[in-house]
């Protein structure tokens, strides 16, 4: 026998009633609907959806609104005309959403590298660092200006005091000296 929420829903005073059951709190009058609607409304919002999983979400989430807002229906006889149009909204909305994430995909993110290759980096920097340390002071200088502070051989001969002639041959003898030091380690 196949009942509306309309032959179900009799006010009568301040109590409300469901067919046979006693005072029907939002409880019982949303279990009801649930018993009866339920698949139909999956089924509209899987036609509209294409997705049967998230059709169920979205009518659970309608039920849930409708269980929550029971007290402000005004006509209990239409109850399920305001969950098959919360199930069409909600469906709209998600299909909404679905076509934002395909028009904007998030990039994937960026490679990282491993642990070992940050320790062997590290490792190579002190490695580079101790030879620098064991380089005369002026080469040191001069590669570190050139190379770490990118200055030009103008800027560094006027920050050493010393003539461009100078910073390259400090220059070259300490990249040669650089070298010869780092070959030896590997």
């Amino acid at each position: 026998m196949s009942r509306t929420v309309g032959t179900l829903v009799a006010e009568m005073g301040s109590r409300t009633l469901l067919g046979q059951f006693e005072t029907a709190t939002a409880d019982a009058a949303v279990t009801e609907l649930y018993r009866a609607h339920y698949a139909g409304l999956v089924r509209l919002s899987a036609m509209l959806l294409g997705d049967a999983g998230l059709a169920e979400e979205v009518v659970q989430d309608a039920f849930v609104a409708m269980h929550g807002s029971w007290g402000r229906l005004r006509d209990p006889d239409k109850a399920i005309a305001y969950l098959r149009q919360a199930v069409v909204n909600r469906s709209r909305s998600k299909l909404r959403h679905r076509a934002v994430v395909a028009k904007y995909p998030q990039s994937p993110p960026p490679d990282v590298d491993s642990a070992e290759s940050f320790a062997m980096a590290a490792a190579q920097r002190a490695e580079v660092l101790a030879a620098l340390r064991a380089l005369p002071r002026r080469q040191r200088e001069t590669l570190v200006l050139r190379y770490y502070s990118d200055l030009s051989e103008a800027q560094i001969a006027q920050t050493l005091g010393i003539s461009q002639g100078a910073v390259k041959s400090h220059a070259f003898r300490g990249l040669a000296a650089l070298r010869n030091l780092l070959e030896k380690t590997s």
